[in-house]
């Protein structure tokens, strides 16, 4: 399909010679929209080995759409069947929030971070400082911004979040008027296994660019957090429900003394697509290595977004947020991995449990079945964008959450992981931990009458 209903060609593909006309030289879908309302009929297209492509729409009397439409051809992928209509975003109102400035983005190599730079680049800001410690991701996105960008001012600094004279360093020099922090460890099995180093990147990490964020009086900060902080069952979504109090505490105290105009917007999402890490493409390398696809278990559901639809929201939930508050996005319907399996084992052309076997292997440490955008106690309020929601959670006092936090961070610069994992529990009594090593702390504040059960 190509725009105004043009048709070039058409095929009865009831038809015989059709059928292996198109198993030869395969179909082009050219409208995103029509991928996403015709799943059925593209999977069962890979099902039959019909190779699908997919490419721009385009207008066939502009040779110049037509060029760009031709050199975009890719072969379909899973994320095109899983991702919505591209969400609008009110693209002149973030363009007068963001054209001119000088923006810090923490974690800029990974996934969501490079993401972020990607979109800023669009909308003429004055400097990016891209801050990373990985190396050659860092490199890379530095590679690409200079071919894609050859205008943007930008600054690649390695550096560690962890680190208070590196980023005191960067504020000093730069005097960034908008911070994007998605700098954090998401892995929740690792972090399960090493509980310390998940409270220093994420919650320390946070603090000093949340402290160093009003000391020099930036303009916004905005933190990208997880909806595996909401009810955590393991130490990195505890851990970044820490970092969204000390966030909004932090916002509150400001708010109570009038003394800063910062801004502190903390945005929650699901799982993204083609993340790091992500499922997808594990499952992806394990089919190319002949399986089995490994699922922890059967029942095992997930929401997902497409990395840009989520820093588009991002960048929305920056500009339309209040202070103090946590913006949440609409994550769609979520998807059942063990489907999501069999779906993709199909898409390679292959047959489940013929071809490529499925494994299921139990749920890993921290765990769970589904994922939640809502604590019981959080209440859900609508805003100008249907897509973003604004989510009233309980309030800390910073006099409250500071001490707890510090003494956290302290018994995890100790390796005093017991220790600090039950003041976890205690500032966050919604955390309970799911097939962890931890679990029997649990037990004790049960026995003890602590936490609110």
């Amino acid at each position: 399909k190509v725009k105004g209903n043009t048709n070039l060609h058409t095929l009865n593909i009831s038809d015989s010679k059709s059928l292996v006309y198109l198993k030869k030289n395969g179909v082009l879908f050219a409208d995103d929209n029509i991928i996403r309302d015709k799943k059925e009929l593209i999977e069962s297209l890979v099902t039959d080995k019909i190779p699908v492509y997919i490419t721009k729409q385009i207008d066939v009397k502009d040779t110049g759409q037509l060029n760009d439409a031709v050199t975009n051809i890719r072969s379909i992928q899973i994320e095109d069947l899983l991702g919505r209509p591209q969400i609008d975003i009110s693209m002149n109102v973030i363009a007068s929030n963001l054209k001119n400035k000088v923006i810090l983005v923490t974690g800029a190599a990974g996934s969501i971070g490079s993401e972020i730079v990607r979109q800023l680049a669009n909308f003429n800001p004055l400097n990016i400082i891209c801050f990373d410690q990985a190396e050659t991701p860092l490199n890379n996105l530095s590679l690409e911004l200079d071919r894609s960008f050859p205008e943007l001012k930008y600054s690649a600094i390695i550096g560690d979040v962890r680190s208070n004279d590196k980023l005191e360093t960067i504020f000093d020099e730069y005097h960034p008027d908008i911070v994007y922090h998605a700098a954090a460890y998401k892995h929740v099995p690792m972090m399960e296994s090493n509980p310390c180093e998940a409270i220093i990147t994420n919650v320390l990490g946070t603090k000093l660019i949340v402290d160093l964020s009003v000391k020099y009086n930036i303009e916004m900060f905005v933190m990208v957090s997880t909806d595996k902080a909401v009810n955590p069952t393991n130490i990195m979504g505890a851990s970044k429900r820490i970092a969204e109090i000390y966030v909004q505490s932090t916002a509150m105290e400001l708010k109570r003394k009038e003394s800063s105009d910062t801004k502190f917007v903390t945005t929650r999402f699901g799982n993204v697509l083609g993340s790091n890490g992500s499922v997808i493409l594990l499952f992806r390398k394990q089919i190319e290595m002949g399986g089995p696809v490994t699922v922890t278990d059967r029942d095992i559901i997930r929401y997902f977004m497409t990395i840009p639809e989520a820093c588009r929201l991002v960048l929305e939930a920056s500009v339309i947020g209040e202070s103090g508050y946590i913006y949440i996005f609409d994550m769609g319907s979520p998807v059942k991995i063990y489907d999501l399996a069999v779906r993709m084992i199909k898409m390679a052309g292959l047959v489940p449990e013929k071809d490529i076997k499925i494994e299921i292997t139990g749920l890993r440490p921290g765990e769970k079945l589904y994922e939640e955008l809502l604590a019981n106690s959080e209440i859900c309020e609508k805003t100008s964008h249907d897509k973003v929601m604004k989510s009233k959670v309980r309030e800390y006092s910073l006099n409250e959450a500071a001490p707890m936090i510090d003494n956290i961070v302290l018994l995890a610069s100790k390796q005093e992981k017991y220790e600090m994992v039950s003041l976890m529990k205690k500032l966050v009594p919604e955390y309970v931990s799911n097939n962890s090593e931890f679990k029997s702390l649990d037990k004790k504040f049960q026995k003890d009458g602590i936490l609110p059960y």
